[in-house]
């Protein structure tokens, strides 16, 4: 059945004959010898050692856009046709400076909305003029990523008429990118996002920033919740906190539709949500014993094109299991479901011999984050298994409770995952009311203390010494 999505709205329908700005000879306005001709205003010796390679270069992509924009005219663009040209001389310079010329201007607003906007001004804008403002917009991308043409196309004509003409898609949360416009041109830009493609900026700043999800059960057969739905409903429940910044900083929402994680929640995300099973992986015995006698390639053909020999179960799948719960046993696979850890190995090796369960819901971490004031950090393990059905009452008190102990007790710029790390993850399940639970515990500790509180030491902190020497004589 052909995937139709379920939206709570009428959906408004782009048709770029109708929004369109250019003409195709507008956007098709010059030749591959003129481009190989053509020369930056500024000399950019070092920039250009970039195009070198064998790989694509911003650069070659930038000079192509340099050109674009002089070819059409002052007249039919809204901020200075050179600002792709002056954006490259800047770069040289801090190539020439060995530092860069970008100050960070924080966040501009727009009305109705505290973020979204990121901004930058230039420190030499008197010899760069055209990028004295370089603002970036982020815009909140559809779910999963599912656009068409005419959306891209209307898109890409707004913001080569309003800004650079550069984007970036996509950014690490998700997000489309725009690269660079003036002050003047942010209320504009963000009327006609909102009025004529029905779309709204992304998160910046302090704030939630944009949901991002995985092509969940639209595309994918191992989706173990709907996480478009959920993606979907957690971005418009959450407005006010995507909107307007009130965070000590940056907080993500990240959702996986199963443990193959093809997001990085775990990776990337303040609170991840990965799906999960918590029944047995289902099992189909004569397509383990077809994968061993060579009729199924296993992986679905991923590993095609070189000669790997014989499909071993017991060297590609069994010694392989992180959690060593499997085994061949009269013929038959056996796995130990108590033990596995639902690292998707087996299954993502044998698709159509083993299936994730039928009780699914999703695995809640916390705390992931890049290396800004302290190191790298994965999320932490919460609740390891809860149903995710609409309208996620359950999950949203979880996630609620995170943003109000958060907000009171976290530092300036300290991420939820810092400040988990800094007051102890047994502080933190006493805020959630979620009691401790064996799938938290990576390893064993190796601090042989533990500091009770004294209602969880049977009798309190006072002892009668001489009932104790009863029982502990000299």
């Amino acid at each position: 059945m052909a995937f139709e999505p379920k939206p709570k709205r009428p959906v408004k329908e782009i048709k770029y004959s109708e929004t369109r700005l250019y003409t195709d000879a507008d956007l098709k306005n010059y030749t591959e010898e003129e481009l190989k001709n053509f020369k930056c205003k500024h000399p950019i010796p070092d920039v250009e050692e970039l195009e070198k390679g064998p790989w694509p270069s911003f650069v070659s992509d930038a000079k192509r856009n340099a050109l674009h924009r002089k070819k059409l005219g002052q007249d039919k663009l809204m901020i200075d046709v050179e600002v792709t040209e002056d954006l490259l001389g800047l770069l040289q310079q801090s190539f020439d400076d060995g530092e860069t010329h970008w100050k960070h201007g924080g966040i501009v607003g727009v009305m109705g909305y505290g973020g979204g906007v990121i901004g930058r001004y230039s420190d030499l804008a008197e010899k760069y003029p055209a990028v004295a403002h370089f603002h970036t917009i982020r815009v909140n991308q559809p779910a999963s990523k599912f656009y068409n043409t005419d959306f891209l196309r209307t898109i890409c004509d707004l913001w080569e008429y309003r800004g650079s003409g550069l984007m970036n898609l996509h950014g690490s949360t998700g997000d489309l990118i725009f690269l660079g416009t003036f002050t003047e041109q942010l209320e504009p830009i963000f009327f006609e996002l909102t009025h004529v493609l029905d779309q709204d900026l992304g998160g910046s700043g302090s704030n939630l920033r944009t949901p991002e999800c995985c092509l969940g059960k639209a595309r994918c057969e191992f989706a173990l919740y709907d996480t478009q739905e959920m993606c979907y409903e957690m971005t418009n429940y959450y407005q006010d906190e995507l909107h307007r910044p009130a965070f000590p900083y940056k907080f993500k929402f990240k959702f996986d539709g199963c443990p193959n994680g093809c997001v990085a929640s775990i990776a990337r995300a303040d609170l991840s949500f990965i799906g999960t099973w918590r029944d047995d992986i289902r099992i189909d015995q004569e397509a383990v014993k077809a994968y061993i006698a060579g009729d199924f390639t296993p992986n679905a053909g991923a590993l095609a094109g070189r000669d790997w020999g014989k499909f071993d179960i017991q060297k590609e799948v069994i010694d392989l299991c992180p959690s060593k719960c499997m085994a061949m046993v009269n013929g038959k696979l056996v796995i130990n479901n108590k033990e596995c850890v639902r690292c998707m190995h087996c299954i993502n090796t044998m698709p159509r011999a083993l299936r994730p369960g039928t009780d699914t819901g999703i695995s809640l971490l916390c705390g992931a984050k890049a290396p800004i004031l302290e190191g790298a950090q994965l999320s932490t393990l919460i609740v390891p298994f809860m149903k995710a059905e609409p309208p996620y009452d359950n999950i949203k008190e979880i996630i609620e409770k995170i943003f109000e102990w958060w907000m009171e007790e976290g530092k300036n710029r300290e991420r939820v995952g810092e400040l988990i790390q800094r007051v102890g993850l047994p502080k933190f399940l006493e805020v959630l009311e979620l009691p401790a639970a064996p799938q938290f515990v990576k390893a064993p500790r190796s601090n042989p203390y533990i500091f009770w509180k004294e209602e969880d030491v049977a009798g309190g902190w006072k002892r009668d010494i001489n009932e104790y020497r009863q029982r502990h004589k000299r």
